[in-house]
């Protein structure tokens, strides 16, 4: 199943935990902004609580609206090691790595301290991508994937140690996408019938930004984002802002595993020497938005929520054909 789907039922669930927290953030004098410098009960009450709710439904809706498309088996595990060139696992490893941020920062609004908080973040994340896996094997279409669930592990993990060990994020891990305009090219299925690949990919993908944004990993980069000031001298004049991104994708892939599928009783094959799938590494500068001057508390908040997305930037562009190019703009 595509990570990437998944997102706009996690991401709602955080957003309305935050939204949730002003019922208490004006009782005393703390400010709605503000960490606590003692454990908070109604924030943390207000948390869990909306948390667990919004989950739960959101649980519900994705069962009625995907799981249930599908017969259901016994648990079983699915091996997609090779699947989408990897693009998916990277996936996993943002989504674990943001998930974990966003926690760990509701953990401290309601007063808990560092090191507690880190392991809420990371722990919380971690369960939160295991619930999918577990729905996943028990679906025929899919199954436990022990390579997403490793993915997950080190992607949170990598948020933990950098928090444990720096108290900072110095290396982000962020994503971008484009939206990209597939050819019209016809292919002849077996034993008869045609289509396009224009088709296969509004099928797959979807036909606007907002839906390629959710599911297409040829438009997709992940990348991690190197704050070189932080690992500098404090006096140093380097911009605190300026980062260098390293970025991972993939290309021509029209299936999981291979460039083929099937309508009806037809098994359309695209030739690899002409659709080659490979895969692609980028080299760009980036901004770290967390690290601008921002009076504001909550615009800094909503900041560095966004601060999940690559800058629009140029990049080098090394792909696995052996060819090197120049994006002015890459997103």
């Amino acid at each position: 199943m595509y990570i990437n789907v998944r997102w706009q039922l996690r991401i709602p669930v955080i957003i309305l935990i935050l939204s949730s927290f002003s019922a208490f953030g004006q009782k005393d004098s703390l400010s709605f902004w503000e960490y606590p410098d003692h454990f908070h009960n109604g924030r943390f009450w207000t948390a869990a609580g909306v948390g667990v709710v919004t989950y739960t439904g959101a649980l519900l809706a994705l069962n009625n609206i995907w799981y249930d498309q599908y017969p259901r088996t016994s648990f079983h595990f699915f091996n997609d090691a090779k699947e989408w060139q990897q693009m998916d696992k990277a996936g996993h490893m943002f989504t674990a790595y943001f998930e974990s941020d966003w926690l760990y920062h509701v953990a401290r609004w309601t007063g808990m301290k560092k090191g507690p908080s880190i392991w809420t973040g990371a722990l919380v994340a971690v369960g939160l991508q295991t619930t999918i896996e577990t729905l996943d094997g028990f679906s025929s279409e899919w199954g436990f994937s022990m390579y997403d669930f490793t993915a997950n592990l080190v992607g949170a993990g990598m948020w933990a140690a950098e928090q444990a060990i720096w108290d900072d994020q110095r290396i982000k891990m962020k994503m971008s996408t484009t939206f990209i305009t597939y050819p019209e090219d016809v292919v002849l299925g077996t034993p008869g019938g045609s289509t396009t690949i224009k088709e296969r990919t509004d099928d797959l993908f979807g036909t606007n930004l907002f839906q390629t944004f959710l599911k297409d990993y040829n438009a997709q980069t992940i990348w991690m984002s190197f704050n070189l000031h932080s690992f500098m001298k404090p006096e140093s004049r380097f911009p605190k802002w300026l980062n260098v991104a390293v970025g991972y994708g993939a290309e021509n892939m029209y299936g999981g595993f291979e460039n083929e599928w099937m309508v009806d009783e037809n098994t359309f094959t695209l030739d690899p020497a002409v659709y080659p799938r490979y895969r692609q590494w980028y080299l760009s500068p980036d901004i770290d938005l967390s690290r601008l001057r921002i009076k504001s508390k909550f615009l800094k908040t909503i900041v560095c929520m966004a601060n999940i997305f690559k800058f629009p930037a140029p990049a080098l562009v090394i792909n696995g054909k052996g060819g090197i190019q120049w994006d002015w703009i890459h997103y």
